[in-house]
């Protein structure tokens, strides 16, 4: 932790992580052009339109998984680790699809008499037709969202725009994913033969829907109740954890357990907005599972001498049910935590 804001360095996990992800980016992109030239494969293309195909579906792909991480860690704690350098996949991302770009502009456009920008955009402009439509469009939106987010990726970015600012902007990934699955459907899925993308492409964009929609019925489900909201009974929170609570209108609450204790507490870290549920409570305090900052859980507040605070909220419990009151206090107002029994296992 800091006592003051500093970026956050590299360190081993970091460090496999991007080299993993390297690694199967680099084995995809070869295992793609080996099948696509071997002998027999159809439909045959010229090299350099398998290689920005190679990096197109790549690109695709991992903007796949990228939007699953978030509702996979959310159904499964196990896929954590992938959540917590997701950014570093935001900007492989980008990458790959950056080489894809310029494969279709150096093949396509580069002996054109105008910028190949320009002629990207004005080669094709069949706008009121469906057959024909300039899927380029597309593909150059989801592009310029993709490098926006990647340059703006760095903590100093964060710090600079405010966290709200900054997750609202990066909440544009799911614009660019659209406009990525436009490109494609307008595009490679018109083809007249059957090809693996046109099966791919649709099933990824039905999972990426049915994952969010599964992670958002697996929240806790809540009801109001004179305006606190119902969590359900003490012993569905494990002792050192947390489930978290959505809020209408506001942040979600992490509720903790911690020495048969409950206490809540604002989900976002003060530091990168990290989903403090999704932590565990260590030494006694709510530790964020991106970065490790620490806040205590009956008010908020980091242990000395940091100084990063989040808001409490009040608890209580009623006919052998938890409620939360979803008003929330100051950042570092403490709060008694409440009693519910014996500590869980």
């Amino acid at each position: 932790m800091s006592v003051r804001y500093t970026p956050v360095g590299w360190n081993a996990n970091k460090i496999v992580y991007d080299a993993l992800l390297v690694a199967a980016i680099v084995a995809y992109i070869l295992v793609f052009i080996w099948a696509a030239e071997r002998p027999g494969g159809a439909p045959p293309y010229d090299d350099a339109t398998i290689r920005m195909r190679a990096f197109g579906s790549c690109a695709f792909l991992m903007l796949s998984v990228v939007l699953a991480i978030g509702p996979l860690a959310r159904l499964d704690r196990r896929f954590l680790p992938l959540l917590y350098n997701r950014r570093h996949f935001g900007v492989a991302t980008c990458v790959v699809a950056f080489t894809h770009a310029s494969y279709v502009l150096g093949w396509y456009f580069a002996f054109s008499a105008h910028d190949p920008y320009a002629a990207l955009l004005t080669s094709n402009t069949s706008y009121a037709r469906l057959a024909g439509f300039p899927f380029e469009i597309f593909g150059l939106a989801a592009l310029v969202i993709l490098l926006l987010l990647a340059v703006t990726s760095h903590d100093f970015w964060l710090s600079f725009m405010s966290a709200p600012v900054w997750k609202a902007l990066h909440m544009s990934v799911y614009a660019a994913y659209t406009l990525v699955v436009a490109h494609v459907a307008f595009g490679a899925l018109l083809a007249p033969v059957l090809q693996p993308l046109q099966i791919v492409v649709p099933a990824c964009a039905l999972g990426v829907v049915a994952l969010h929609a599964l992670a958002a019925r697996a929240e806790p489900a809540s009801s109001e109740n004179q305006g606190w909201i119902v969590v359900g009974a003490p012993d569905r929170i494990a002792e050192g954890r947390a489930i978290v609570v959505p809020v209408e209108g506001g942040e979600s609450v992490a509720i903790f357990r911690h020495e048969g204790r409950l206490s809540a507490i604002a989900n976002a870290c003060a530091h990168q907005n990290g989903p403090l549920g999704e932590g565990r409570i260590v030494d006694g305090c709510i530790t964020c599972p991106w970065h490790g900052f620490q806040y205590r859980p009956e008010d908020g507040c980091s242990p000395p001498p940091f100084t990063e605070k989040v808001a409490t909220y009040n608890l209580r419990l009623e006919n052998g049910a938890v409620l939360l009151d979803p008003k929330p206090n100051a950042r570092g107002q403490r709060v008694e935590p409440l009693a519910v029994g014996e500590t869980l296992a």
